[in-house]
């Protein structure tokens, strides 16, 4: 256990997961960092901040999401680990410079074994702040790195997109296809211009009313009702929010033909992609399809310095893998979540994408 006059760390054993620990001080500072898995290089993931129920809850929620940014990194070939934080907090009220800082000590304790990045609750300006006081972080809105991620995980879920339209209809093009977003945060709202561009018709859910009427004039689209979200009847359901949002109630309400959005671990278990399956929609494995931002954030690391080029097309292969599991599935009569998941353990198993070229961190001159 680590301790200094504020601040306690203690490890919370977890099989299969190389360190979680947890972290709190006398100023509010309640967090869990998980590494899941270093196979293939350090763990990044972003930094959430959210109002969790509970201990229990957070840690469940940590636990899951460092899992799939493993897999998510295995399959996109992109020399890291899977890790993740969560800070139990509202970011609307509690969140400020103390509590950030604090984060940063907490990360400081792993010594490199975890790099923190943005997520929900938090942007690149709370991440230049955690910088001052510990240098494993990265999508700093700077000119040597990568800033925020959003528009990358937005074009690939777009590229995504473009997979399903292509595997069902055997066009690309989704103009005129009917697609309904639920969450309008950064990637949500970029998703909906792009699609817009595209001649989509869109349904855009999201719990700001304002946001909503705001972006259905903007688009053209047609509000869609949160509490009824799943039974909204179009062609690809695009949940961009949080995830176990495809479970036992909600698989038997829809009426889509594909699922396929930016949220984080979307199905509540294994087995709902099963039951998608067999009700003949088409999943789109959310760690293969929203792997823009993390990308985005790797290509900081690369030899020759961040290119944005570079990593657009990276994001645009993203098509061409949802393509293949497509394909496996159809052929292996399997779940193209356990296709995407058989991918990602053989590229594990086999150090398929493995960084070469150690990261090195630059701690900041006082």
């Amino acid at each position: 256990m680590y301790r200094n006059s504020v601040l306690e760390i203690k490890e919370v054993p977890v099989a299969g997961y190389e360190k979680v620990i947890e972290a709190k001080n006398n100023a509010g500072l309640h967090c869990f960092i998980a590494v899941h898995d270093r196979t293939l290089g350090p763990a990044l993931g972003g930094t959430r901040i959210y109002p969790y129920l509970s201990a229990e809850d957070a840690l469940n929620d940590v636990l899951r999401l460092s899992k799939a940014m493993t897999y998510k990194s295995a399959v996109a070939q992109d020399g890291l680990g899977g890790g993740k934080s969560v800070i139990i907090a509202d970011p609307g009220k509690e969140k400020n410079e103390s509590l950030l800082l604090a984060f940063a000590d907490v990360i400081n304790s792993l010594q490199g074994a975890y790099i923190a990045a943005e997520d929900i609750g938090t942007t690149t300006e709370d991440m230049m702040v955690i910088k001052r006081r510990t240098p494993y972080v990265c999508a700093l809105p700077t000119d040597q790195s990568s800033g925020d991620p959003s528009r990358f995980t937005a074009w690939g879920v777009f590229r995504g997109l473009e997979a399903v339209s292509k595997r069902i209809w055997h066009t690309r093009s989704l103009r005129n296809r009917r697609i309904a977003i639920q969450g309008l945060g950064n990637v949500g709202s970029k998703l909906a211009n792009i699609l817009f561009w595209e001649g989509a018709d869109l349904i855009l859910t999201d719990i700001d009313h304002h946001k909503v009427q705001h972006l259905c004039h903007l688009y053209g689209a047609i509000p869609g009702d949160p509490s009824n979200f799943f039974t909204t009847p179009c062609d690809i359901l695009a949940p961009c929010a949080l995830g176990s949002v495809i479970n036992d109630e909600t698989v038997p309400l829809l009426t889509c033909k594909a699922v396929a959005g930016g949220a984080n671990n979307q199905l509540l278990l294994p087995e709902h992609g099963k039951h998608l399956q067999e009700r003949g929609i088409l999943y789109a494995p959310d760690y293969i399809i929203n792997a823009g931002g993390i990308m985005n954030a790797a290509a900081e690391f690369d030899a020759g310095g961040y290119n944005p080029k570079v990593v657009r097309d990276r994001v645009n292969h993203i098509y061409d893998t949802l393509l293949t599991v497509f394909t496996r599935s159809e052929k292996e009569g399997k779940p193209t979540a356990l296709v995407a998941d058989e991918i990602a353990e053989y590229n594990l198993a086999h150090g398929i994408g493995r960084r070469q070229i150690p990261i090195v961190f630059q701690r900041e001159k006082n």
